[in-house]
Order: C-alpha cells, then sequence, then structure tokens
C-alpha cells in the first residue's frame, strides 16, 4: 500500500461522496436516490481498485450494494453487518447478495449490535451465532469474518459483552461442528486474504499502466432524485 497516496485520495472520495449525497441512503426505501449516481459510484469503485483500497458496503443501499459487487474487479467487504434473512434491518445484507460477495471473493464480517442480531434491545451469543453460521451456509466459510462493533455499539448480546467473551463464541461454533481451521479463517484469515487480493489487483493495473479514474457525471438538477445541494 502507499498510505500517503490513499489517504489522500480517500479524503476526496469522502468530499465527492458527501457533496453528491451518496452517504446518506443507507435505507431500501431511499434506493432512488442512487439511480443517476452510477457512473460515479462505479468511478469511485474502480479507482479504489486501483490504488487498492477495500470498498467496504457496509453503510450503503441494497442497490449500491449490487453495483459495486458487479463493478469491482477486486474483493468487497461489509465491515460491520449481519444477515437480513435472521433481521432484517437494513445495514444487513440480503442473501442474494451474499451470493454475489462469494462470487466475488469478498467477507461479510458480523456485527454483534443486538438490533442487527435480533432486532431488538436484546441478544444472546446465539444469536451471533446464528448469523455467523447463516452467512457461512450461504456465502461459504471463506467469507465470513468478525466485525463486532464494540467501540460503537449500546446493546451488545448477552454472554457476548466484549473480546473477552471471543472464547465463549468460538466454543459454541465449535459445538455446533466448526473446526480449528473454519475458527482460524473466522477469527482473521479471511479477512488477511482479501487484503491480499485487493493488493494483487492494484499490482496488476500498476504493472499494466492503468490511469486514475476522473470520470465526472453530469449531474441534472433537475432530476427529483438528484441528492445534491446547491
Amino acid at each position: 500500500m502507499e498510505p500517503s497516496l490513499t489517504l489522500d485520495v480517500f479524503d476526496e472520495v469522502l468530499n465527492v461522496i458527501v457533496k453528491n449525497g451518496l452517504g446518506t441512503c443507507q435505507n431500501i426505501k431511499d434506493f432512488p436516490c442512487h439511480t443517476n449516481h452510477r457512473a460515479l459510484h462505479q468511478t469511485i469503485i474502480r479507482e479504489m481498485n486501483r490504488l487498492g483500497m477495500i470498498v467496504d458496503l457496509s453503510h450503503v443501499s441494497t442497490g449500491t450494494m449490487r453495483d459495486a459487487l458487479a463493478t469491482s474487479e477486486a474483493p468487497v467487504i461489509f465491515s460491520h453487518s449481519s444477515a437480513y434473512e435472521l433481521c432484517n434491518s437494513s445495514r444487513n445484507v440480503q442473501d442474494d447478495i451474499l451470493q454475489s460477495v462469494a462470487k466475488n471473493g469478498g467477507l461479510v464480517m458480523v456485527n454483534f449490535y443486538s438490533k442487527f442480531l435480533s432486532c431488538s434491545e436484546n441478544s444472546t451469543v446465539q444469536d451471533a451465532v446464528a448469523h455467523i453460521n447463516h452467512i457461512k451456509q450461504v456465502a461459504g466459510i471463506d467469507h465470513v469474518g468478525l466485525g463486532a462493533g464494540f467501540d460503537g455499539i449500546n446493546f451488545t448480546p448477552k454472554g457476548l459483552e466484549d473480546v473477552s467473551s471471543y472464547p465463549t463464541l468460538f466454543a459454541e461454533l465449535l459445538g455446533d461442528g466448526w473446526s480449528i481451521e473454519d475458527l482460524t479463517k473466522l477469527a482473521g484469515q479471511n479477512f488477511l486474504r482479501v487484503m491480499s487480493e485487493v493488493e494483487k489487483v492494484r499490482d496488476t493495473k500498476k504493472l499494466a499502466g492503468v490511469r486514475p479514474y476522473e470520470d465526472q457525471p453530469n449531474f441534472r438538477t433537475e432530476d427529483p432524485y438528484n441528492c445534491t445541494s446547491s
């Protein structure tokens, strides 16, 4: 990685996202505000691939998830999301997208916020296990990880209040038939693989002399779904 270059470009990407409203529409009902930004989405994703930046989809709409997965040449991640099938929060990942993540080589890192596990303020370690097992079943063992989010959540599962409880989580998974190799992948090996593959895509593009992507889509101010502000 080239940290200074990556951080500089990341700041610019964030500015573009904020100015054009791409960072504001998390809910499925908000998807229309993204429709005229698809070209910009694709440009940002391709530039992130070129730079070796990991694409994180945990805070975007389902439409943006699908666009990003269709565009990215490198694995993407959901750094703190769980399974939509078990809790229908807009933060969580639907089964068809889980399948796309597997094809992309990406990773869904399960969040332990109770409202994303049980859709309530109360949850247990068994709820976390259920989400991990569901993603493993739909996407595969190579595409599930841990993205607890303990530093930013106020409702945690009973028995899984902080990282000191991870042995309890792993014991539950062992009881469900997980192997030590499976747990190693869950605990971090899968994420290290994603990092390596993202860097391989970057290196391939560098060797090929791929130039920066600098497309500037023409947003129409009269469009009712244009999220830009005057």
